[in-house]
């Protein structure tokens, strides 16, 4: 091997790939999807598939991976770009071109997947922050592709539930909502009326969520503690989860907060 061969480099990571030892908790399960999706960019659909696979994977959001056929590969330019996943091979990458709108290595496909990943060869996958909109049937979906395996429940509650901020009560109720959703801390959402709505200042932020909508935010400020985005809203949920509509949210893992007057634990997560 000459050192700084490009192909021959590659070559030993797929290799190293297929030989490395696997995580047996880790999981990459792949099934067709039933539902239509579509992908556009600059004003043209370059993606529209009924038969798209859904990959589930260990750690990672789901993944749409469309049949090649279904793929507007005239919009697409193979790079020379390759990286290595020891689950499912190696995978090359291709630029989109539509008009004079660039995507530099936006898509992907595993070529020669390694065994049990089978179901994505001639398949490509989209990155999804760098396409302008996703569509499945006819309605938009953000953030990443919905899994038909995670539940989000929201049930009426009496607990008692009130939230300490330093030592001060910012809201206490006996009429909240709990959330409770796949992976997730259960979360209590707590009506605008029980919340201490003048220690809050509205932010600019605002996140998505497939599964809930689109979600403001508010900073509360204690004295002189300032926690910036510790509450959260959807004034507008998703049909699906009407039942938080305009309810106030706090951060579990930044605040303290009282069930039935017993203090919980704080979550440890992406948040804490």
């Amino acid at each position: 091997m000459f050192p700084g061969s490009i192909k021959e480099s590659a070559m030993a990571q797929a290799v190293s790939a297929r030989t490395r030892e696997r995580d047996p908790n880790h999981k990459v399960e792949i099934e067709r999807s039933p539902r239509w999706v579509r992908v556009e960019f600059n004003g043209q659909t370059i993606a529209d598939s009924k038969n798209a696979k859904l990959l589930r994977e260990t750690g990672l959001r789901p993944v749409y991976y469309f049949p090649k056929e279904d793929v507007r590969m005239d919009r697409m330019e193979a790079t020379t770009q390759h990286t290595t996943c020891q689950y499912k091979g190696e995978a090359s990458y291709w630029t989109i071109k539509v008009g004079d709108k660039v995507s530099e290595n936006a898509v992907w496909s595993y070529l020669d997947p390694l065994p049990g990943s089978e179901m994505i060869g001639e398949h490509l996958a989209f990155y999804w922050n760098r396409m302008d909109a996703w569509y499945e049937e006819e309605e938009q979906i953000f953030a990443h592709p919905r899994d038909p395996y995670h539940r989000v429940d929201v049930i009426e509650s009496s607990r008692n539930v009130r939230v300490v901020i330093d030592g001060q009560t910012v809201a206490e109720t006996k009429q909240p909502r709990l959330l409770f959703e796949t992976g997730h801390p259960t979360r209590y959402y707590i009506p605008p009326k029980d919340v201490r709505k003048d220690l809050l200042a509205a932010t600019a932020t605002h996140t998505r969520c497939p599964y809930k909508g689109e979600a403001s935010y508010w900073t509360a400020k204690i004295g002189e503690i300032e926690l910036t985005d510790i509450v959260w809203g959807y004034l507008d949920p998703i049909p699906e989860c009407p039942r938080i509509k305009g309810y106030f949210c706090f951060f579990n893992e930044k605040v303290d907060i009282y069930v039935d007057g017993e203090l919980q634990e704080r979550p440890r997560t992406n948040w804490s």
